[in-house]
């Protein structure tokens, strides 16, 4: 484990400090966005900030399935379906608010970021949840449940028992 977490570290700095100077230059700032030199360190550092979380995510798509696939055990789509989310959710920073520089305040293409981003990120988190309780309940809730129902007796409401005890 530490391993990886040796190369994902590798990986974040590798990918995220070009990330932090590709960003202007892919989508160069609007003209209209001018920060004052107070605003401009803040700017700085939350584009450090995404840059370096896109490179952990880069990180992550490289090492993360196996431990996901790991966590979820028989459970492929669900397995799936999480590291795509977290996937996106590390790495969709960057170009967010890159984009969100490059459009300014032009509202039709706010309106495309907001649903290309949020909306997906929403559904993101959605995915995570619905993943870590299905996981969660499996682990933990459902060997005493399982149990539970093994020790009902005839006659018990709200029992469907594994070993039916007289």
């Amino acid at each position: 484990m530490k391993k990886t977490l040796t190369k994902m570290l590798l990986i974040t700095i590798l990918c995220g400090v070009p990330l932090l100077f590709l960003g202007p230059i892919i989508w160069p700032p609007a003209p209209e966005v001018q920060p004052t030199q107070a605003q401009l360190p803040y700017l700085i550092v939350l584009s450090a900030i995404e840059a370096l979380t896109a490179g952990f995510g880069i990180a992550f798509i490289a090492y993360g399935w196996p431990l996901i696939r790991k966590a979820a055990g028989k459970k492929r789509i669900l397995a799936g379906t999480m590291y795509v989310a977290i996937s996106w959710l590390l790495v969709t920073w960057w170009p967010h608010d890159n984009m969100h520089i490059h459009n300014a305040m032009n509202i039709d293409g706010l309106i495309v970021i907001e649903y290309l981003f949020h909306v997906t990120l929403m559904i993101a988190a959605v995915v995570l949840t619905y993943g870590y309780f299905s996981l969660l309940s499996e682990k933990a809730i459902m060997p005493e449940t399982k149990k539970a129902k093994a020790e009902c007796t005839i006659g018990q409401p709200d029992c469907t028992p594994a070993v039916v005890r007289p």
